[in-house]
């Protein structure tokens, strides 16, 4: 639970001054809605009539997104595509107030997953992807040491898709500078995250990595088994209805404080901006935790890729 440690008016304040450079895949999120009455001739497949559109920042841009809506300074660093949906992701992010270094790669299209939604539900999605080359990748180190130096915690966003492909000499160039170091990680190789302050993996990237488990037991085990081969100082597992779980020194959980799950998608973006924009607001582990439980729990009542807003975390906060 939040132990009120700080007033609203503080929590905000603080909140407002934390810098948090955000780095990482980006992906623009495109959403069609429409209803579906009938099924194809063609096919058995349902036909869905689209009435509208809209775009939404996805990967790590929806991490520094979430940042900025609690009221934090996002600072957004990727690589994308010389093309249209990279001209729209810019201004999503302009308007949701994070300041952006998108280094064009002309040789990729930016990554677009193209979401089919009918009746509020997801009735298909395509992904639209490439990999960004060597040269714009190595562009995007020297920029990332130049930003380095203006931040308070670094969050750097796996989603697998070549952006984070020197992510080891990243973590280093951080903990040189004295930074907190939150990784959302992807794939089965996790020493590349060696030496970092915090990962956030879901029950299925987990167990991608240590294997499954049989009881909470085994559970506990295994993930303090790999925070010490990783050198981390926690492992933050998000555990869909269950809750988090935070182990480090000591082991803490939070039930989901989700009222009805509409989407899961994009929540575990919001529980590492939660826990990064707490973290660089000096509050505790404890705390940090309780605040991403929250907004989790509150973008996965919303369809699509959401936010939690300042004004929604405080409600349930005090």
């Amino acid at each position: 639970m939040f132990s009120g440690s700080v007033s609203k008016d503080d929590l905000l304040s603080r909140f407002q001054k934390a810098r948090i450079l955000v780095v990482g895949d980006v992906m623009l999120d495109r959403y069609w809605f429409g209803d579906t009455y009938r099924i194809s001739p063609e096919a058995p497949v349902p036909v869905a009539k689209i009435e509208r559109t809209e775009n939404r920042a996805g990967g790590a841009a929806n991490v520094a997104r979430n940042i900025a809506s609690l009221g934090g300074q996002a600072v957004l660093l990727s690589v994308v595509g010389a093309d249209d949906a990279a001209d729209d992701l810019t201004s999503l992010m302009q308007k949701d107030g994070v300041k952006t270094h998108l280094l064009r790669d002309s040789s990729i299209n930016t990554t677009i997953k193209l979401r089919v939604i009918a009746r509020n539900q997801q009735l298909i999605r395509l992904d639209f992807e490439h990999s960004p080359n060597h040269e714009i990748l190595h562009l995007a180190v020297d920029s990332f040491r130049k930003l380095l130096q203006d931040c308070d915690v670094v969050v750097l966003s796996d989603y697998g898709k070549g952006g984070l492909t020197h992510v080891t000499e990243m973590i280093d160039m951080a903990r040189n500078a004295g930074k907190m170091v939150l990784i959302d990680p992807k794939g089965n190789d996790y020493l590349r995250y060696r030496g970092a302050t915090m990962i956030t993996p879901n029950r299925a990237e987990l167990r991608e990595v240590v294997g499954d488990w049989k009881s909470e037991d085994e559970l506990t085990y295994k993930v303090q088994q790999l925070r010490a081969n990783l050198r981390v100082k926690s492992i933050l597992l998000t555990r869909s209805e269950e809750g988090l779980s935070l182990f480090g020194e000591k082991i803490e959980h939070r039930s989901t404080q989700a009222i009805e799950v509409y989407d899961v998608s994009g929540a575990g973006d919001t529980v590492i901006a939660g826990m990064a924009l707490s973290l660089a607001a000096n509050l505790s582990d404890s705390d940090a935790m309780s605040i991403a439980n929250i907004a989790a729990g509150v973008v996965v009542g919303k369809v699509g890729t959401a936010v939690c807003t300042w004004n929604e975390l405080a409600c349930s906060l005090f």
